[in-house]
């Protein structure tokens, strides 16, 4: 019969899988104004071993007490730093070495699955209505998109950042970067 792992054995597979992660993967929030959105990506990004946040523009204050409550003290496992604006950000994410790639259905853009997201690199988002900034998709180095077959025309934001976090780290444990999988 098929259970649900105990509380000690999922500390014990997620505790295996973050040995086998070593991609720095990064986020940046380009004016995510909804707090329950922020505190939805706070905590997926803990989940995906996010080492750093990025914020610019009207985004959130991650202490926001509706940040708070959504990412049920996650908060304490991902560092933020608030940058003057997009190009400021693409300054600070490339002198940690890290690749920028926006989200964002725009010109050019590529499907997700044939995105430069493996490795070292900032996936970031942009606010809920309008995307993000065009100063944000010009300073970036790649932008992607989630290819959509339904029939709405984006998704949340949140959910948004949820898939590329997990397609980074899908793309490192396939491409072999990772030691050793579980």
């Amino acid at each position: 019969m098929t259970r649900q792992l105990g509380p000690t054995e999922v500390k014990r597979l997620n505790r295996s899988w973050r040995r086998a992660t070593q991609a720095r993967v990064c986020l940046l929030l380009e004016s995510v104004s909804q707090p329950f959105n922020v505190g939805s990506i706070i905590r997926t990004a803990a989940a995906f071993g996010v080492d750093h946040v990025w914020l610019c523009g009207d985004t959130a204050d991650p202490m926001h007490p509706s940040a708070r409550k959504t990412s049920l003290g996650t908060g304490r496992f991902v560092t933020f730093e608030q940058v003057a604006g997009p190009a400021a950000a693409a300054a600070a994410i490339r002198s940690q070495g890290l690749r920028l790639i926006a989200i964002e259905l725009a010109d050019g853009a590529v499907p997700l699955h044939q995105a430069e997201v493996g490795g070292d690199v900032c996936l970031a988002v942009g606010n809920e209505d309008r995307g993000c900034s065009a100063g944000l998709l010009a300073a970036a180095d790649q932008i992607a998109y989630i290819p959509q077959v339904g029939r709405v025309g984006s998704l949340n934001v949140a959910a948004a950042t949820a898939i590329v976090l997990a397609e980074a780290r899908r793309r490192e444990w396939e491409d072999g970067r990772a030691d050793r999988l579980p």
